[in-house]
């Protein structure tokens, strides 16, 4: 099997592989330094197959160089970002123990304060680092099992767990996403995506550098600067956040200046969204600025992306679709039996490896059955009648015990955003003695807008049965997100409580 490393690496040397801003890396450049800085790796950082080495950097030429070079050195690469607070970067190093920290000159503050007394390289300028040994004779690469990257989940609902990927599995997850995608050298992606989240590093910029195509990488999300760069792309993936804030944008202008943002728009090959449920109001808004609704699709740091709405054809709002080639999936009730609504479970050859050091969470999240090894992704998901996948939500988050009844909290949002006055809202269950949990909404409201709670509960009546309406309720700015945007519950459901208390 080739790895994402081969696959990169053999593209034209003179190819443009990364914008940013005015400056354009070729792989010829991604190769040269990359390999001087491997040899940097083995001679004097000590990396072999297997070791950790951590790096800090903004997105840039000298991130994808660094992250290429630690696996031509056959290491692990620790993605870490500035986006998280000194604390929590020092608690993955903690956790992780690599070797080495690679970081930017920007950054290097930041990586010697986390780094503790791991050694530490600072990459300035990348020219001291080019070395060249001929395309087809540079002597380390890695091989498929190895192992890739030590990625962390997000933190939402629990303390964030290593997830062990090795070179097979992210070659297995974008030669199968690649081909539901379409994915080829002539694409161009509009990259505004965290780096150190599996939907910005792999789903997003790496599938498109493994077909030889462009990624136009942005320093940091900018609605403004997206909407320009379109105007010479076919790709954009992002979050639901992302999308909202680019159609407020849109909204802003003046008519003339929106006509011109929305023709590029029109023309974007594909335009992705994942790592949280897409408001079907919000698709729709995006659907009739930019003429197709979004492809939503199921990921997770664990397997990459499981399921997606097709490429051509009908996309069903509310729903990820069907698995991808060679992708299995089941969804089974609470006694393990196959149903039509229960957690969904995906096993094959895209699934990761493990937790680091944590045997008790590998324990609880793989059960072998027939001869497979399922991964139970602890989301809660109904078939529709053509087998199509819908989320109702993280089954320790989102869905709901309240007086007997399972309630999704996805379904309670949608139908909040569905009143003319809510921008947004995020709903959780509080304990409660009598009930097991009440339904606690929080409601974001457009700009100038005003909704009392007794307007929108009675709003509910007409959407929902009685026992899904929220008990409790607060009118807010908003509430506790990840760098992806997506809400941190048990943060939201800990200020419910505060609060209420």
């Amino acid at each position: 099997m080739r790895t994402l490393v081969d696959a990169i690496l053999s593209q034209p040397a003179p190819r443009a592989a990364l914008r940013c801003g005015h400056t354009v890396s070729t792989y010829g450049d991604l190769d040269e330094w990359s390999h001087g800085l491997a040899r940097h790796l083995i001679e004097v950082g000590g990396v072999c197959a297997g070791v950790r080495v951590a790096m800090l950097f903004e997105p840039g030429p000298a991130f994808v160089a660094t992250l290429l070079a630690i696996w031509r050195a056959r290491g692990v690469a620790l993605v870490l970002t500035d986006l998280h607070p000194p604390k929590e970067r020092a608690a993955l190093m903690n956790d992780a123990k690599p070797v080495v920290v690679l970081a930017s000159e920007r950054l290097s503050e930041a990586a010697r304060a986390s780094a503790g007394a791991t050694a530490l390289i600072v990459i300035g300028s990348l020219e001291p680092w080019r070395s060249a040994t001929g395309r087809d004779g540079a002597p380390w690469r890695p091989q498929p099992d190895d192992l890739a990257l030590q990625m962390y989940t997000s933190g939402t609902t629990g303390a964030p767990k290593g997830v062990l990927l090795r070179h097979h599995h992210l070659s297995a997850q974008l030669e199968t996403l690649a081909r539901a995608w379409g994915i080829t050298r002539d694409d161009v992606l509009v990259h505004a995506l965290p780096l150190h989240h599996i939907h910005g590093l792999s789903i997003a910029m790496l599938n498109v550098l493994r077909a030889g195509g462009l990624v136009h990488l942005l320093p940091a999300f900018d609605p403004h600067a997206v909407l320009a760069l379109c105007t010479n792309a076919t790709l954009f993936m992002g979050v639901p956040t992302m999308y909202a804030r680019l159609l407020d944008t849109l909204d802003a202008l003046d008519s003339e200046a929106r006509a011109a943002a929305i023709a590029p728009l029109r023309a974007l090959r594909l335009c992705v969204s994942g790592s949280a449920a897409l408001p079907v109001s919000l698709g729709n808004r995006w659907e009739a600025y930019a003429g197709r609704y979004p492809l939503e699709r199921f990921g997770m740091t664990e397997l990459g992306v499981a399921l997606s709405n097709p490429l051509d054809g009908c996309r069903v709002a509310g729903s990820v679709g069907k698995p991808l080639d060679g992708v299995l999936v089941r969804v089974v009730d609470d006694e393990g039996t196959d149903a039509r609504e229960g957690q969904l479970l995906v096993g094959g050859p895209t699934v990761f490896e493990g937790y680091f050091e944590r045997p008790d969470a590998d324990a609880q999240s793989f059960v072998v059955q027939d001869g497979v090894r399922w991964f139970q992704t602890g989301d809660t998901v109904r078939l529709d009648d053509h087998a199509r996948v819908q989320i109702l939500g993280r089954t320790s988050v989102d869905i709901l015990k309240s007086a007997g009844y399972k309630l999704s909290a996805i379904e309670i949002e949608e139908a909040l955003r569905r009143h003319p006055a809510v921008r947004d809202a995020a709903v959780v269950g509080l304990p409660d003695e009598t009930y097991g949990q009440r339904v606690a909404a929080a409601v974001m409201l457009h700009k100038g807008a005003r909704a009392l709670p007794d307007e929108l509960a009675s709003f509910l009546r007409e959407e929902l049965a009685p026992y899904k309406l929220p008990r409790v309720w607060r009118i807010v700015d908003d509430v506790p997100r990840n760098a992806l945007g997506k809400v941190l519950k048990p943060a939201l459901t800990k200020q419910f409580i505060e609060d209420f208390s």
